[in-house]
């Protein structure tokens, strides 16, 4: 299906709309590709512009434009930044009140929707709007993962939308995501029935991200320690179990950070509470299980922590995505034991109905992940190279093993100190878990240590000099590169040795070992800046974030749907003096110039920001 040409192009929607001059990398082929009729499957990272690919065919005047979205909780909030774009835009959920509902729908009835944002379920129940289905331009599928086993985050009513394409199969299909393998895009394709799509897949890279992995030790005092880094600013830490979340959020509270749990066990009130408050910025910290987080867009969280380590590097991506959406500065900061591992399996083992190819896949999806956890090696390149994608440069200069952080250890030295650790589980007769074989190594007697005989061996006290935390660290690298195994057919988990292992023993195979050799400095000033250097910027930048606060307050919208960051920061670089020289900033389109363009300029001269935002 070729659509009718449309009313404006896309560059000048672009420009008109939104404040921009150019598109992102692949916004304009996927756009290009709906207005022409074609099928498109749409793979950006996390901040790289996916709701653009879908929004600009309707700004362009091509007809109307179907959303599906799973995230219930932020639809509303997407309607309000795209009618804040000049977009005539509605959404379609169960959480509608009855006045919001007859409003949508006299909004749809009258023709005055072009860009319309449904559940799955409402579409199955009600099928595409009797206001835009004679002038359906293009049927967007968001977070299209979603449909597949595959994939994270799988949802079974995502299966049945090919019910619905299918009764519309003229209309052209766009499905969009942050996150797929190869795997699991083409299972996307298959299950939303794409007819030769045109496929678009960004370099999954975040070069804005800061990507940290440490072994867990002190875990509370670690996270504080991320926590103090971003002073003032907002965060997400991420726990396995509720019961986690519940004791870090009373920690983080107790140590003055305005933070709070959201898990399942919570009465709904209160994770309502904690998302808005979270998300209109009167909240910094939110200690949660990945129960959180879907249905959120604050643009400007400046750091994610992983207390826990997730079940699978495509979790690892999504939830350490929501860091730093605005494209500015963020950290993401992975704490791993391999306890979590065990975990996981133990929380999968109690699925009676898990399939044996998803327990196998749970599997290597473990593997993986604590790979990725404890190899000294640049974790944007083990990223980027998991989702198929190379990684072209030697050292990213974002990560904690190419800022220094963490070493490896050079090839000998970590074969000799592999095979200490791989012989005191092998004298230690593989009965042990990692506990006891650490107090070996580190040369502790105690009651167990005289009562075994192993204060005799000639691997007590081998590895004297070294502290706790890194030997525990080494064993988790041992544990996932496979040279050694966790059992859990003794009353404790036990350390055994693989037959890699007693190959490396024998000095036959290869490992490879890192060590943190010193922790990331506290910073005294927060993490974004605007780009000048003087003091007066950065005044300047924080009176216009109080402007934003206090409209979006006035507004009942979310502060990121006024601005993001990343716009306060250019005008406080600018200080322009003009709506002209205001029109010049980066993200400003018409609609927003005309509505907060007095305001801003107000602020620059030195207004009060209350007093300017009382006007709204």
């Amino acid at each position: 299906m070729t659509l009718a040409p449309p009313a404006a192009s896309p560059a000048d929607a672009l420009r008109r709309h939104w404040g921009f001059d150019d598109f992102r990398p692949l916004q304009q082929e996927a756009i290009e590709a709906a207005l022409a009729g074609r099928d498109t499957l749409v793979v950006l990272p996390t901040g790289g512009g996916k709701s653009l690919c879908y929004q600009v065919p309707a700004a362009c005047g091509a007809g109307a434009v179907l959303v599906v979205s799973p995230l219930i909780a932020l639809m509303d909030d997407q309607v309000a930044a795209a009618q804040e774009a000049g977009l005539r835009a509605v959404a379609l959920h169960s959480n509608l009140d009855d006045q919001a509902r007859r409003s949508a729908h006299a909004q749809l009835a009258a023709g005055g929707a072009d860009l319309v944002y449904v559940s799955p379920e409402r579409l199955l129940a009600a099928g595409v709007p009797a206001g835009i289905a004679g002038r359906l331009a293009l049927f967007a599928v968001d977070e299209a993962h979603c449909v597949s086993h595959w994939g994270h985050d799988f949802r079974p009513v995502y299966r049945r939308l090919l019910e619905v394409l299918a009764r519309v199969p003229s209309v052209p299909r766009m499905a969009l995501t942050a996150t797929a393998t190869a795997a699991v895009r083409d299972d996307v394709c298959s299950q939303l029935g794409l007819r030769t799509p045109v496929k678009l897949v960004g370099h999954p890279d975040r070069a804005n991200l800061v990507y940290r992995a440490f072994p867990r030790h002190a875990q509370l005092e670690q996270v504080l320690g991320v926590i103090r880094r971003h002073p003032g600013e907002g965060g997400l830490v991420y726990a396995q179990t509720r019961r986690e979340v519940e004791r870090l959020a009373g920690g983080l509270a107790s140590a003055g950070v305005a933070c709070q749990p959201y898990h399942a066990d919570l009465p709904a009130e209160h994770r309502r509470t904690v998302q808005d408050d979270f998300v209109n910025e009167r909240l910094d910290v939110v200690a949660a299980t990945i129960a959180f987080g879907m249905g959120i867009d604050r643009s400007d969280v400046r750091f994610v922590v992983h207390a826990n380590a997730p079940r699978s590097i495509e979790h690892y991506q999504q939830e350490s995505g929501r860091a730093g959406r605005d494209g500015l500065p963020a950290e993401c900061v992975l704490l791993f034991s391999g306890a979590d591992l065990a975990t996981h399996r133990r929380i999968a083992a109690n699925d009676a109905a898990a399939a044996p190819e998803r327990t196998r896949a749970l599997e290597r999806q473990l593997r993986e992940i604590g790979r990725y956890a404890v190899s000294p090696v640049c974790r944007h390149r083990l990223l980027s190279e998991h989702f198929g994608a190379a990684y072209p440069a030697q050292e990213c200069g974002a990560c904690d093993v190419c800022l220094g952080e963490t070493r490896t250890l050079a090839a000998a030295q970590a074969l000799e100190t592999a095979q200490k650790i791989l012989s005191a589980v092998g004298r230690t007769r593989e009965r042990f878990g990692a506990g006891y074989v650490v107090n070996v190594l580190l040369g502790r007697r105690d009651e167990r240590t005289a009562r075994n005989g192993h204060e005799q061996l000639g691997v007590f006290g081998i590895l004297g000099e070294i502290d706790e935390r890194t030997i525990r660290f080494w064993i988790d690298q041992l544990i996932v590169q496979d040279l050694l195994a966790v059992a859990t057919d003794a009353e404790y988990p036990t350390l055994r040795l693989t037959t890699a292992g007693r190959d490396l023993c024998r000095g036959a195979g290869e490992v490879r070992l890192g060590e943190v050799v010193r922790t990331p400095a506290v910073r005294r000033r927060r993490a974004v800046p605007p780009p000048a250097a003087g003091e007066a910027d950065v005044v300047l930048f924080e009176r216009l974030r109080m402007l934003r606060r206090a409209v979006a307050a006035r507004l009942r919208v979310p502060p990121y749907v006024v601005f993001h960051d990343s716009v306060l920061r250019d005008v406080a670089a600018a200080t322009p003096r003009t709506m002209a020289e205001l029109a010049e900033v980066r993200g400003l389109g018409e609609k927003k110039l005309e509505r907060y363009g007095d305001a801003v300029l107000r602020v620059v001269a030195g207004d009060d920001p209350d007093r300017v935002a009382a006007a709204f």
